[in-house]
């Protein structure tokens, strides 16, 4: 998911792209005079909820009173395939699951389901289920388009296939490929055919510095679906899905990534935001560096290499920090914290002068444990950025005197040794300036 808003506020609030927040599911949507269950999916960031979207390829023609007249899409048009595709008995059953689940929600799309892909996998049979609409709607989602159906994929259970949560269908045409996650330790990942090369890596590592590390193969599709055995994913989701090239718009869905992230179906608690503007800083950002998020002068690009894409994950409980400040050559000092669900929270120290692209130029992990949580030395003789809330902090440089630096952050010289930090409850504690 990179990153790519030109601006300090995409800096910030695009490193949660591969964060979600609680799915609101279950939720009757009250469209048309009927009650529809659909997905919601929550913008951590924007803390807003869109309904999630499919989109699919094809041509639409709509009539001026908004009905639908024609519809070409592989997902309504095209035969069933899959290996379980000539099961007449199982296609006849995954038609009575989802009829009895429009039923049961409410939602009528006043036309027959098509079985798009029914195969087995070592959880057992499964389908993917599209059903056009004969109304189409306009949908609330970035990429625009209007809703022109449903789609749901069907697992298997003791007591035969259940349709699982029914998402809209639109006319847009990224093309993404939708996947879930099957199987009581959801080990088993399905991914339906785009028509898209489309890539895989089961497992997430951090580098030293905090840089995502994935390795990332081919997805070998056949009769219309990928079915791939993956690490258990219960309370996390460490398996990602792109297409390339890589970016933003190109991760897979899994349809139930936040089903497995938030299983009790409990909100994770809001990280709290520690912001902090050192002494300077207003040389370079002005009186309110807050108020510079509208200018259209920074790459934001910088955060790509800590970010997940095509990654799920819930936020973490770790303090979301901000630190603006200004260096000693004059140049914009921005720090943004990442944190993915319960792993170590990252620090990215990022410099920028007279305008140009913002780069990173230190990272490390936080332990917010530790006296000091964050030291990060800059190039260039530029300083140690340090940070610990809430305490006092001082420096010296060698066996010199103790020197002041404020309280919570600060830029220290770039020849400063020790670090003092004195707690708000008194403790006093001597570190070294490098971590």
């Amino acid at each position: 998911m990179t990153i790519e808003e030109s601006d300090v506020r995409g800096v910030l609030r695009r490193v949660t792209d591969d964060l979600v927040g609680p799915p609101t599911l279950l939720d009757d949507v009250r469209r048309g005079g009927r009650r529809r269950l659909l997905r919601r999916r929550a913008v951590l960031a924007a803390l807003c909820a869109a309904v999630v979207a499919v989109p699919v390829g094809g041509a639409l023609h709509l009539r001026d009173d908004g009905a639908v007249m024609e519809v070409a899409s592989p997902l309504f048009d095209e035969p069933t395939r899959g290996d379980l595709a000539g099961d007449e008995r199982y296609l006849r059953q995954v038609r009575q699951a989802w009829r009895q689940r429009a039923r049961d929600t409410g939602f009528d799309a006043g036309t027959d389901p098509h079985v798009v892909w029914a195969g087995d996998t070592p959880a057992g049979p499964a389908a993917y289920v599209a059903q056009q609409s004969t109304v189409a709607h306009e949908v609330s989602e970035s990429a625009g388009g209007r809703m022109i159906g449903y789609a749901a994929f069907v697992e298997p259970t003791a007591d035969g296939p259940r349709v699982m949560t029914v998402e809209t269908v639109t006319d847009a045409t990224e093309g993404n490929s939708s996947a879930v996650l099957l199987g009581p330790r959801r080990d088993v990942l399905v991914v339906l055919d785009a028509g898209h090369r489309v890539e895989f890596s089961p497992t997430l590592r951090y580098a030293a510095d905090g840089r995502i590390e994935r390795t990332f193969q081919p997805v070998a599709f056949r009769d219309g679906a990928a079915v791939l055995s993956v690490p258990p994913q219960r309370g996390r989701v460490t398996v990602a899905l792109v297409r390339r090239p890589v970016s933003a718009t190109t991760a897979v869905h899994i349809a139930n990534a936040t089903d497995v992230l938030f299983a009790d179906r409990k909100a994770s608690p809001q990280p709290r935001s520690v912001t902090y503007t050192l002494p300077g800083a207003d040389r370079v950002w002005g009186d309110t560096p807050a108020a510079q998020v509208g200018r259209d002068v920074f790459a934001t690009d910088a955060l790509a290499a800590y970010v997940d894409h095509g990654g799920t994950h819930r936020a973490g409980g770790s303090p979301s920090l901000t630190v603006y400040g200004a260096t000693p050559d004059g140049r914009q000092l921005l720090l943004q914290t990442i944190q993915h669900d319960d792993d170590p929270a990252r620090a990215i120290a990022m410099l920028a002068h007279g305008g140009a692209p913002f780069q990173p130029v230190a990272s490390g992990f936080v332990d917010w444990t530790a006296p000091l949580p964050v030291r990060l030395r800059l190039p260039d003789g530029q300083g140690v950025l340090v940070v610990t809330e809430g305490a006092a902090l001082s420096y010296r440089i060698g066996a010199g005197r103790w020197h002041d630096a404020g309280r919570g952050a600060a830029l220290l010289p770039a020849d400063a040794t020790e670090v003092r930090v004195t707690a708000a409850g008194g403790t006093v504690t001597t570190v070294r300036a490098d971590s």
